[in-house]
């Protein structure tokens, strides 16, 4: 007698089974918070303005490594295994001490995800380039921006599995968030640099858009903080060294820029500011992490901080910028 007669077909498909694993590991997070309500406060309030629900399903076209499952299981509480495998997956070098790729960029791509293509794979095929291979892709002949946020961790090239790459940049575009480029082909390009959008017509590159540092910015490592918390601030975009900063930096309310009165000047650390008024940083690396704690006593609200440049400015180079508004909640 045939031991497998009458069997036709798997009691449990891939699909079935993958949506099992989500439910079982979101009853178990659920059951969590029942068990510690303060932690079920906290997982409210995101860390970015636009965030997925914290599970991710990614893999790499070029290395094949892959990541499936929960990177974030309430406010602010990251998981470092999983946030190495993930950056396994973009080709960024992990340091515990300066994280590499952005983790507004994974909870944007988590978001896409939820948003346009439930469970759908995620294929990355261009993650994080080290500022020396993007400028060997140009000198190739390649499409590479000078100033390319993936050099920055905050970039990716990727296929979104039952998402056309048209529907992902025309969503990225409705919501004004972020960089997109459509090239017509598989592949898209999101970043969560300044709200953009381009094709293989229209990206500039080759123009000098971005020579003598024009197009210089400066961000934080998260939208959303509470009174007290460290803030990181990372200057992007950068073309041509050395670049001179100002040792004070702004914290500015977005409700009234111009009153003087509640301009807060503070000095961060960055382990490379001297105790004088302008510092000369020579690569990305130098200008990727400065530190500052936010008053204990600040006041809820959206607020910019201001970084000023000094000595002598290239060409059409900004002589200030300012991160993205974020915003201090109480909880």
């Amino acid at each position: 007698m045939n031991a497998y007669a009458g069997i036709t077909k798997p009691l449990i498909t891939v699909e079935m089974h993958d949506m099992i694993f989500k439910i079982l590991v979101f009853a178990s997070l659920f059951i969590g918070l029942m068990v510690n309500p303060a932690a079920a406060d906290q997982s409210t309030m995101n860390r970015f303005f636009y965030s997925g629900d914290g599970y991710i399903h990614l893999v790499s076209k070029k290395n094949g490594k892959a990541f499936k499952g929960l990177y974030r299981n309430g406010y602010n509480q990251y998981n470092a295994d999983a946030y190495k495998k993930i950056s396994a997956v973009f080709g960024a070098t992990h340091q515990s001490a300066r994280p590499v790729l952005s983790l507004r960029l994974i909870e944007f791509l988590d978001h896409l995800q939820d948003r346009l293509g439930p469970g759908g794979l995620l294929t990355i095929t261009s993650g994080y380039r080290p500022p020396e291979y993007n400028t060997k892709l140009r000198k190739g002949g390649a499409l590479a921006a000078k100033a390319s946020l993936h050099q920055y961790g905050m970039a990716a090239d990727f296929i979104l599995a039952g998402v056309s790459s048209k529907r992902v940049w025309e969503y990225v575009r409705s919501i004004g968030f972020g960089g997109t480029g459509y090239y017509h082909g598989k592949t898209v390009h999101v970043d969560v640099g300044p709200a953009r959008f381009w094709d293989e017509k229209s990206s500039g590159v080759g123009t000098g858009l971005s020579d003598d540092n024009k197009l210089i910015g400066v961000v934080t490592d998260f939208d959303v903080y509470e009174p007290g918390e460290l803030v990181t601030l990372s200057f992007i975009r950068m073309t041509a060294f050395p670049i001179m900063v100002q040792s004070d930096f702004k914290l500015v309310p977005n409700q009234d820029p111009e009153n003087n009165e509640d301009t807060l000047s503070f000095r961060p650390d960055s382990g490379t500011l001297t105790t004088g008024t302008c510092n000369e940083f020579k690569n990305i690396k130098q200008m990727a992490s400065f530190r500052w704690h936010l008053p204990s006593n600040i006041s809820p609200g959206r607020y910019h901080i201001w970084a000023s440049f000094c000595g002598d400015l290239r060409g059409k180079m900004p002589e200030k910028v300012t991160t993205p508004e974020f915003e201090i909640r109480i909880p």
